[in-house]
């Protein structure tokens, strides 16, 4: 072992403990392991910053911009509306179909894109048949992650293992449907674990139908009227210290023969009014009691949403979110959008106080009420994603024709090996933006910026393992110990290797890592590299075993309202399955 590698391995190690522990973000990691390798001469200036230049990357974004432009032409909600159509009523069916349309959908547009189009359908269809969303929601992100395998830019893993496979030289890359054989057997193994086991291992957590019964906070609100000898009289909400002093939000602001007025900092308290009040039974007493105000009766939430300019919805962040960890205070929440939230599913609970200095995480589902002219405008915000299927007449329907035309044209163009596939995919999305299927504004904020720098910065991590060899001693050390098994237990055990890594970094940078030690495993053996790196690619999309392992698994933990083991409970029977079906099959569609 020479110097160089165990810089390098030191350097891997503690990215990954990085990575783990999330003590910084994934992309900051990322160019840490730039800078360092770069400085440790582990690489050149020019191998340090390839990865900003590499056809992959470029590939990526690309992709993320085509997936923006089939969502703001309604192409993808039309594709969903069509399925989930067909689904009816039945339980088991709607799950099917679910299924089906997700894995069809992640194959040709990034995977979380897929997840966050058919989020706001797939739960009003479980509010609407009254089944939980925790029934529904999981199946759905495993799933895409599956359905991601199926084509080379289903997911960034398919698209650097090839690019990394072009750089060795004398390796045959995958083409575009390279993938399919065996994508479509981990899709059809993935559906069919979910209908005959992983459905009863779901949990029955957030109950469907009603809202407030969904967050149980029925209990938490209760309207006080303001006395004339109230302390309160003539003072701002701001100056009122209920929030400070008693733990109480104030919701909204009645008065005599005038509409429901918004709780804003300023607003001065009169006597008689009726103030919708959030909190604990015992602080609304206390502070009735010591300020002078009038219990009334519980307030009804039918006469609230029969009003026909309000409405009660769930918002979570949406993948592109800048305001990850900050506070409803941070962001000054109601002044900016004048809406009022009334729970916060956060980290597998329904919290209902103190509401106001809980940092926002992505997973996180709020549950808001406000104008519904404040709603709708809340759509077209790039922050948040509203849990509710939004009217098609939003999307750029016009234009949906074009980009289905400029999408099969860039599928020809790959597969048909016309033009190499980050050409042909950078094409694709610049003729996106010049027919107006989306701006570039719009293009950008497409794009999964941290994702990028994650792949850039750890892609010169792979050619400094590759130069240096220590991707060849680590493929030796893996040959060593199981090889004497043959070539299929290296590949089983590089699958293995993989999946777990996939569960505490990025897909991507695991894809990274792992698939140049699968290219010198194979050639130690003189076999097949494309079987192992296929191997790679598939054990990349099992991050099932926890919430963190994929931002599709994320973006439903809130929503589905589940816990951190509920993920391990159905997850790690689906890894299980889908290595003996890897097993199986791999070495019969790609022989050794």
């Amino acid at each position: 072992m020479t110097q160089d590698n165990i810089l390098i391995i030191i350097i891997l190690a503690v990215a990954v403990v990085l990575f783990v522990t999330e003590r910084l973000r994934v992309d900051l990691v990322a160019m840490l392991v730039l800078i360092t390798l770069s400085l440790t001469g582990l690489v050149t200036i020019e191998e340090a910053f390839s990865g900003f230049a590499s056809p992959a990357v470029i590939t990526v974004w690309s992709v993320y911009i085509v997936s923006g432009a089939l969502f703001r032409s309604g192409v993808a909600d039309i594709l969903a509306r069509f399925m989930l159509r067909l689904a009816g009523t039945n339980y088991l069916r709607i799950l099917v179909v679910i299924m089906i349309t997700v894995g069809i959908m992640s194959s040709f547009m990034n995977n979380i894109g897929a997840v966050a189009i058919l989020l706001p359908a797939v739960i009003s269809i479980a509010r609407r048949i009254n089944v939980a969303p925790s029934k529904l929601l999981m199946p759905m992100a495993f799933t895409s992650l599956l359905g991601g395998k199926m084509t080379l830019i289903g997911t960034p893993p398919n698209i650097l293992a090839t690019s990394i496979m072009e750089s060795y030289g004398g390796i045959e890359p995958f083409g575009f449907f390279d993938f399919t054989p065996m994508g479509a057997i981990v899709l059809v193994t993935g559906i069919l674990y979910f209908v005959f086991i992983g459905r009863h291992l779901l949990p029955d957590r957030t109950p469907g139908g009603d809202l407030s019964q969904a967050y149980q906070i029925r209990e938490y609100l209760s309207e006080v009227r303001v006395r004339d000898a109230s302390s309160l009289n003539g003072k701002s909400l701001a100056d009122s210290q209920l929030g400070s002093q008693y733990d109480i939000d104030v919701l909204q602001i009645r008065r005599v023969d005038e509409s429901p007025l918004q709780p804003t900092p300023d607003r001065r308290i009169r006597s008689g009014d009726v103030l919708l009040v959030q909190g604990n039974s015992d602080d609304i007493l206390r502070a009735s009691e010591a300020l002078g105000l009038e219990a009334l009766a519980q307030w009804k939430f039918e006469d609230e949403e029969s009003q026909s300019d309000r409405e009660m919805v769930e918002i979570t962040l949406s993948p592109q979110a800048s305001i990850q960890g900050q506070t409803l205070k941070e962001t000054d929440f109601r002044a900016r959008y004048g809406l009022t939230v009334l729970a916060i599913q956060h980290q597998g609970e329904a919290l209902v106080s103190q509401l106001a200095d809980i940092p926002l995480d992505f997973g996180d589902a709020l549950l808001i009420q406000g104008p519904r002219d404040r709603i709708d405008h809340l759509r077209s915000d790039p922050e948040f994603l509203v849990l509710e299927t939004p009217p098609i007449e939003t999307r750029r329907l016009n234009k949906a024709p074009l980009a289905v035309i400029i999408l099969v044209g860039v599928l020809i163009a790959v597969s048909t090996r016309i033009l190499p596939v980050s050409t042909a995919m950078l094409m694709g999305a610049m003729l996106m933006v010049l027919t107006n299927v989306l701006n570039m504004d719009e293009a950008f904020q497409s794009i999964e910026w941290k994702s990028v720098f994650l792949i850039a910065g750890m892609l010169p991590m792979g050619i400094a393992m590759q130069n240096s060899g220590t991707a060849e001693l680590l493929a030796n050390g893996i040959v060593d110990l199981v090889g004497s098994w043959g070539p299929l237990a290296v590949v089983m055990g590089i699958f293995l290797m993989t999946a777990l890594t996939t569960e505490v970094m990025s897909n991507a940078a695991a894809t990274v890592l792992v698939v140049p030690i699968a290219i010198d495993a194979a050639r130690a053996l003189d076999v097949n590299p494309q079987t192992f790196v296929m191997a790679v690619v598939i054990a990349a999309a099992t991050s099932f075993l926890m919430p963190i392992g994929h931002q599709s698994n994320v973006l439903v933990f809130g929503p589905g309202g589940y816990r951190f083991f509920d993920y391990t409970k159905v997850g790690v029977w689906l890894n299980i399955i889908i290595f003996f079906v890897v097993l199986i099959f791999l070495p019969i569609i790609w022989p050794l």
